[in-house]
Formats: C-alpha cells, sequence, structure tokens
C-alpha cells in the first residue's frame, strides 16, 4: 500500500472499512511500542498527533515532562496481514514531537533523521541492507529446537521453513521486498535478507520484520527470537549490514580503476567504521548476552579488520559481483538483530562520515583467517578487538564524543545509564553454572 499524504491515509482507511489504526515507535532500546485509535480520532491524530504518557517509556521523558505527542507518517501506511480481512487493521510508524511540535529529542526515529540530514547535506544518500537472523523455539520460556536442519538444508531437516516461507509473504503484504531466504547453521536458526533500501525506511523495515517474524511463529504456536546467543555450543544470531553511499544515481563507493574497486571517499568509509567499532558496539551489540555471540569459533567478527572474502573480518567488501558499480558496498558483520536499529544505523553512518570528513586511512585487508592468528601476529598487525563484554563496551560508549554528537546528550546519557543497570544485574546474578561448578567444592 503506498500513502503519501494523509489525505490518502483517510480515504483508503474510508474505503477499506478499517477498524483500528495502530501508531508504532520504539523506546531507546529499540523495543516496538504501540497503540490503536479509531477512524474518527484519526483526522486528528494525522494532523496533530496523538498524546501520551512519555515517562512510562523506557528512556522517555521524566514523570514531570511526561507529556509526548506521536505523530503518525503517512509513508509507512500498511496493512497488518494477519488481521482478519473483513476488520483490517493498519498501523504507522510515529515521530515522536514535544507538546509545542518540536522534535523530542529522545526519539530514536530522530536520531537517525538527524544524521541521514547531514548525510544528504553533503550530497549523500545512505542505503542499507541488514540479514536478519534469529531462531525458532518450541516456547520462551526453553530454548528447544523445532528442527535439526544445518545452513542452507532443505527440508524435511528445515522444519522452521514453512514459519519463513508465510512470513516473506506477510513481509511483502507490508511492502517489504526480500532477496534471500535460508535456514542458518545452528539448529532452528533462520535467516531472511531485506533488498537495500533508504536508511530511515530500511530501519522502520528491520522493527517490521521483527514483528512479523514474531508474530507468526505466534499463531502457529511457536516462538521466534533475534537473542544474539540463546543456546551454548550454537552459533550467535548476527546483522550483517551491508552499506553504501550514493551521489544521485553514482555510488560514492566505487572506482572502476581502484585494485579493490573503491573510492577515497569509500576506503575512508570503512575506515571510519573500523576506527569507532569499539566505542559503536554498546549501540550495535547492546545486550549482556550480544557479548556471548562475539567470541571466536562461532563465526562472529570479533577483530577489528576488513577483508574481501574473509568472514573472520568485522568488514567486508563484498565480491559477489566484481567490477559493477551497483553492486559495491560494505557488510559491517559484528551488529546483532537485537539492536535498535534507528540507533544501530545511526553511529554507523556517523563513524563513515567522520571517516570521509577526516579523511582517514584504510589499513590493508587481511585476508588470513583472524582466529588462527597468535596474539602477537595480531598486535603486530594493528588488529585490535572489540569489547569483551557489556562493561568494557560502555567504558568505550562512555569516552566517545562521536557516538555522544550523533545520539545526542539525552538519548547517550539515557542509553548509558540504562546499560549500566543491565551490567550490574548481571554481575551480581548467580548462575546455574556458578551453582553447578563450585557449589559442591566450596
Amino acid at each position: 500500500m503506498i500513502c503519501e499524504t494523509e489525505q490518502d491515509v483517510l480515504n483508503i482507511v474510508k474505503d477499506a472499512d478499517v477498524s483500528f489504526i495502530q501508531f508504532w515507535f520504539t523506546d531507546v532500546l529499540g523495543i516496538l511500542k504501540s497503540f490503536a485509535v479509531t477512524p474518527s480520532e484519526l483526522e486528528e491524530g494525522l494532523t496533530e498527533g496523538m498524546g501520551f504518557d512519555g515517562s512510562s517509556i523506557q528512556g522517555f521523558a521524566r514523570i514531570e515532562e511526561s507529556d509526548m505527542i506521536a505523530k503518525p507518517d503517512p509513508t509507512t501506511f500498511q496493512f497488518l496481514p494477519w488481521r482478519p480481512s473483513d476488520k483490517p487493521v493498519v498501523r504507522m510508524f510515529c515521530d515522536i514531537l514535544q507538546p509545542d511540535g518540536t522534535h523530542y529529542e529522545g526519539d530514536p526515529r530522530y536520531v537517525l533523521k538527524r544524521i541521514l540530514k547531514k548525510a544528504a547535506d553533503k550530497g549523500y544518500t545512505f542505503y542499507a541492507g541488514p540479514e536478519l537472523e534469529y531462531f525458532y523455539f518450541e516456547n520462551n520460556e526453553n530454548p528447544k529446537f523445532i528442527d535439526k536442519g544445518g545452513y542452507f538444508d532443505a527440508r524435511p531437516l528445515d522444519m522452521g521453513g514453512d514459519l519463513r516461507r508465510e512470513t516473506i509473504f506477510a513481509l511483502q503484504d507490508m511492502g517489504v521486498q526480500i532477496e534471500y531466504s535460508h535456514h542458518e547453521v545452528a539448529p532452528s536458526q533462520h535467516e531472511i535478507d531485506m533488498r537495500y533500501d533508504e536508511g530511515l525506511k530500511m530501519a522502520d523495515k528491520t522493527m517490521t520484520l521483527r514483528i512479523v517474524v514474531k508474530e507468526i511463529a505466534r499463531q502457529h504456536g511457536f516462538y521466534a527470537t533475534f537473542m544474539p546467543k540463546p543456546v551454548f555450543g550454537e552459533n550467535g544470531s548476527g546483522m550483517h549490514t551491508h552499506q553504501s553511499l550514493f551521489e544521485g544515481d553514482r555510488n560514492a563507493f566505487f572506482d572502476a580503476n581502484d585494485r579493490y574497486h573503491l573510492s577515497a571517499a569509500g576506503k575512508s568509509y570503512i575506515a571510519g567504521i573500523l576506527r569507532h567499532a569499539r566505542e559503536m558496539a554498546a549501540v550495535t551489540n547492546q545486550w549482556v548476552n550480544s557479548y556471548k555471540r562475539l567470541v571466536p569459533g562461532y563465526e562472529a567478527p570479533v577483530y577489528v579488520s576488513w577483508a574481501r572474502r574473509n568472514r573472520s573480518a568485522m568488514v567486508r567488501v563484498p565480491m559477489y559481483k566484481p567490477g559493477k558499480e551497483m553492486a559495491t558496498r560494505i557488510e559491517f558483520r559484528s551488529p546483532d538483530p537485537a539492536c535498535n536499529p534507528y540507533l544501530a544505523f545511526a553511529v554507523m553512518l556517523a563513524a563513515g562520515l567522520k571517516g570521509i570528513e577526516e579523511n582517514y586511512a584504510l589499513p590493508n585487508p587481511v585476508e588470513e583467517d583472524i582466529y588462527e592468528m597468535e596474539g602477537a601476529a595480531r598486535e603486530q598487525a594493528g588488529i585490535d578487538s572489540l569489547p569483551g563484554n557489556l562493561f568494557e563496551a560502555i567504558q568505550a560508549v562512555e569516552e566517545s564524543a562521536l557516538v555522544r554528537e550523533t545520539l545526542g546528550d539525552h538519548i547517550f546519557n539515557k542509553f548509558v545509564e540504562n546499560k549500566k543497570i543491565e551490567w550490574d544485574c548481571y554481575r551480581t546474578h548467580v548462575s546455574q553454572f556458578e551453582i553447578e561448578k563450585y557449589l559442591p567444592i566450596m
């Protein structure tokens, strides 16, 4: 469904006899929030927005300044395919405003809009294409697999294939174009890859994909999770994020005469991602559990490096179609699918633009398996590591002028405060591992 204006929305809602309109937005952590209005309230909601209590939303306002306005973006209007067709329900993503109509600094969508405007002012359009991995389990209490498939396995091993297939149909109904889908390495692990799109649209689509995957699984009595590392001894779930900058119709990363087919801007963009990777990790990998995935041996990138074919590197320049301008892009492999996509895309783009602005030099690619390199060899090659846990990531982000500037003081402070609380809860928790290992001998 394509809508451009508020009147388009009103016309479709009337003609289709829509029963409810859901207003969607996220909190600072990227958790989807929603409330519904009836068609009789829609016109006012479109023109003025709908008020709600911001003090009850994670990372939003304090209780003494709680009044917030959710103003829907008509271009995000879509029917929810899992609702009855005779009583259709639609959704729109919202921008969060202050009562005076100004943008709210705590709105993650506004954070991304700001950095996208900065790119646009330099003549760039940012495109992203994330690959989201996730698991299907029997329920949300016990991570019990529903299939025994492996990488690219087909049925009968891929028992989640029907769920994935139905999910893709639902996503396509909502205007999300899918390029690939397949079974991933671990049992019950799957991947859906969206066709690249402009940054804000892709962040909205990423939120859409996550809720659709979960809803289709729920309807069939299963549970889908984007938790980065839900099962010990199995691969975790990543969100490899392909990205590029375009100047009009020209790919700003492409240079036909370069040995890597990378322009100076493309090289400096990669260098920006590399230089700021450690300080971005708290945003791209924001949970305690994220760092259970970022360990050697499970295909997750741990070391700050780049390459062309080497999948142990953190940044890769895919070689599927070498020399083709439209296909030239970078793949940032460390983010996980439980991040807030608005904030994650924003800090990625900010780091890349910083590299271009300051003409960062790109180190040589590392094509050998970094996991097999000795520590001294990695040190000699200048290969740094991502933070080993959330505490290290918090320390790195607290010192980051880049991330603070990108997120703005409000979100930056709220985000760091939340992550410190999470770490304190984690470090004082006595796990079942500790009980089983230490109680019998101490």
